[in-house]
């Protein structure tokens, strides 16, 4: 769920009127983005270590401990395929009756859950237990599969969401869409999740991004609105960055919690324009981020605050709750 509004904490802002030099200053930034954009190469470096605030904090011991189980497996990749599983919800149930932060069924959990925590009971609806056993499985199909051609990363994702046995028939990643789509999101959710080594490179889609968000300036704010007709043309704030990337060829999830696993996350002292800023009420679980704007440099960000206010110009600074960065990537 999204928490749009600010509680209220109507911090300072640039008034309309002042639009005329901001576009000046951001045209400058515009042209800057597309510079730094040619200058730097691929991101690379990636460790396997997790990114801070990337795992909510009651599950970052876990999957941190059990991340490194098998050579296939690594604490970002496990907690990419748990985000994609369950969204982190420990109580998250399928109609396919999969059940829990894992989502395991209850024939493969009969054989392959574990009483991780020691307290007597294997509990798919314990993440103390559902994680390692996550963890475990993960590994003992990256043995099953270990002969079959191709990405072994893969093949182990696929056994987990297909079954071994179709891994095997189709001499990897079986032809099944579903299956396909599993595998190629979780190896990019992946990146969100690992702490980058060395300086992100930033998106060449940045420049439009910002381009898109400038020409909204003004705009008024309307809770869940996308910018549609039926909105009148209007956005809340992860509509607004929804559609600024999607303006450039990216696409972002809707709600700004989700939009928080888009990409890599610069560190504060990293930040380019075309970043994504969020805030969040727990700095430590980003599922609590309730707000997100784009980054256009120099400490501002064009976002759209609240009910009954205007997509605006600001400072980053004007809330208290700054959680950190994402840079999308397509």
């Amino acid at each position: 769920m999204e928490w749009d509004g600010w509680d209220v904490r109507k911090a300072g802002w640039m008034a309309v009127g002042a639009m005329g030099l901001v576009l000046g200053f951001m045209a400058l930034l515009v042209a800057g983005t597309f510079l730094s954009a040619s200058r730097f190469g691929g991101v690379g470096g990636a460790s396997v270590a997790l990114a801070p605030g990337s795992v909510p904090a009651q599950y970052e011991r876990l999957v941190r401990d059990w991340g490194g189980l098998c050579p296939e497996l690594s604490p970002p990749l496990l907690a990419a395929q748990l985000y994609q599983e369950s969204g982190w919800n420990p109580q998250a149930r399928s109609p396919a009756d999969a059940m829990g932060i894992g989502q395991f069924i209850p024939g493969t959990w009969a054989t392959h859950g574990l009483d991780a925590n020691g307290d007597g009971k294997a509990n798919v609806w314990d993440p103390e237990d559902a994680i390692p056993s996550a963890a475990s499985y993960d590994c003992a199909l990256a043995g099953y599969v270990d002969d079959v051609p191709g990405d072994p990363v893969a093949n182990m994702l696929a056994a987990y969401n297909a079954g071994p046995y179709a891994v095997i028939k189709y001499n990897g990643v079986p032809p099944y869409a579903e299956t396909q789509n599993y595998v190629k999101r979780i190896r990019s959710l992946e990146t969100s999740f690992a702490q980058q080594r060395e300086r992100l490179s930033p998106s060449r889609q940045a420049a439009g991004a910002i381009h898109f968000a400038q020409e909204k300036l003004g705009t008024p704010y309307l809770w869940g609105g996308d910018g549609t007709p039926e909105d009148g043309g209007r956005f809340d704030c992860s509509g607004l960055t929804k559609a600024a990337y999607a303006s450039v060829g990216i696409e972002l999830p809707r709600v700004a919690n989700d939009q928080w696993n888009s990409g890599p996350h610069p560190a504060r002292d990293e930040l380019l324009p075309g970043d994504l800023v969020f805030f969040a009420h727990d700095r430590g679980d980003s599922r609590s981020i309730h707000h997100v704007g784009i980054y256009v440099g120099g400490g501002y960000m064009i976002d759209a605050p609240y009910t009954g206010a205007v997509i605006r110009f600001s400072p980053i600074d004007s809330l208290p709750d700054y959680f950190g960065a994402t840079r999308p990537t397509a």
